[in-house]
């Protein structure tokens, strides 16, 4: 197909050929043949502002050592395709508002790249301890966190943490993005009984507890969390620092109840997991490779899903919707999730990264082509 762009959204689709007249001259042209064209991954559960900092002594928490975690963080995720990235960043306490201010400031300078959207995310929010946390996360919101979290379970009061979350979100008009392992079923349906008075949107995650629970508990707790129009992410590449698993998460239950079922990258390379690349395919390929579900619904977690969880518009290859798009090498989307290391990231209508990829083998002596029959290189 022939896909034309104008100020950040798809102008329109044809066969091949056919927008190639005089309405496209003028403007940059990309030859994607042999290439799958699909909506743009996001990443809707990241920890920028821990990321990277496995290695070595303990990270720095200057404005600088942050702004520059968080940039590298952000941009690794945006070579692999994702235009759009929800990060969790820590307030209160001995951290105060830094982190979210240098989250913030990196927003900013990657506007025309990427959007970033950050979650405030204190630890205690009940009783005395809590009470210079409330006064932080009250002011995060003001600063412009677009959602609140953090994690209910670890507080001594999870219903009091809740209930402050949800009435400054429904003060600031915030979103809310929770962790919970939702191993505890009279929590979550309480949890899912105040989701249904939000007006912004309420996710939550990883939800590893609920695989622990009896299936017909599990199930019925499943049936809550759809009705309320709660959305589930999920972490199949490993657990973040506020969460004790990552891909035990039921997503083919979950999907089966009709919860909204997104995927996320969860650490990167911080002290609650060592590894990671930041790729939403890589994430979309673990729940495929489970069977929790199918490639295309497992890529749609990695992208539609995931945008709507950040509270983005969707994204289809029609007139009309945003310019958001990735392409890769290959023709199929399980092809794409098996092996698609060439990438052509397009955010707002332009190229903002380009992923190329070329394997060389090596020829036996006097053979240059590598033997009878093979090729000498291969791209991906």
């Amino acid at each position: 197909m022939d896909v034309a762009l104008s100020a950040g959204r798809i102008a329109a689709v044809g066969t091949p050929g056919s927008l190639a007249g005089p309405a496209a001259e003028g403007g940059d042209r990309l030859d994607l043949t042999g290439w799958l064209l699909l909506p743009a991954p996001a990443e809707p559960h990241a920890h920028h502002d821990t990321a990277l900092t496995a290695a070595g002594p303990p990270p720095e928490q200057t404005p600088t050592a942050l702004r520059r975690r968080v940039t590298e963080a952000a941009l690794a995720q945006l070579g692999h395709g994702a235009t759009a990235q929800r990060t969790h960043v820590r307030v209160g306490d001995a951290v105060g508002l830094t982190a979210l201010e240098a989250v913030l400031e990196v927003r900013r300078s990657l506007q025309g790249y990427a959007e970033l959207a950050a979650v405030a995310v204190p630890r205690v929010l009940t009783g005395l301890a809590g009470a210079e946390n409330r006064a932080v996360l009250r002011d995060a919101a003001k600063m412009g966190a677009g959602a609140l979290g953090g994690a209910p379970d670890l507080d001594p009061d999870p219903a009091g943490y809740l209930d402050v979350v949800l009435g400054l979100a429904d003060e600031h008009g915030c979103a809310i993005d929770l962790h919970t392992e939702a191993d505890d079923p009279a929590r979550l349906a309480r949890l899912a009984s105040a989701a249904g008075a939000c007006r912004f949107g309420v996710t939550i995650g990883p939800c590893a507890g609920l695989s622990r629970l009896p299936h017909d508990v599990a199930a019925q707790a499943a049936d809550r969390l759809a009705a309320a129009g709660v959305t589930v992410v999920c972490l199949p590449q490993g657990p973040c620092g506020l969460s004790a698993g990552g891909g035990g998460t039921p997503a083919r239950l979950l999907a089966a109840a009709g919860v909204p079922v997104a995927a996320g990258g969860g650490a990167l390379r911080d002290v609650a997991n060592p590894v990671g690349r930041g790729d939403p395919l890589e994430a979309a390929y673990q729940l495929a490779s489970h069977g929790a579900l199918r490639p295309a619904g497992a890529y749609a977690a990695v992208s539609g899903r995931a945008r709507a969880a950040i509270g983005l518009p969707d994204v289809r290859i029609e007139a009309g919707f945003p310019a958001e798009l990735l392409a890769v090498r290959g023709e199929t989307v399980a092809g794409a999730l098996s092996l698609a290391y060439s990438r052509v990231v397009i955010h707002r209508g332009r190229v903002v990264s380009r992923t190329s990829a070329v394997r060389e083998y090596s020829g036996t002596p006097g053979d240059a082509n590598g033997g009878p029959g093979l090729p000498r290189q291969s791209t991906g």
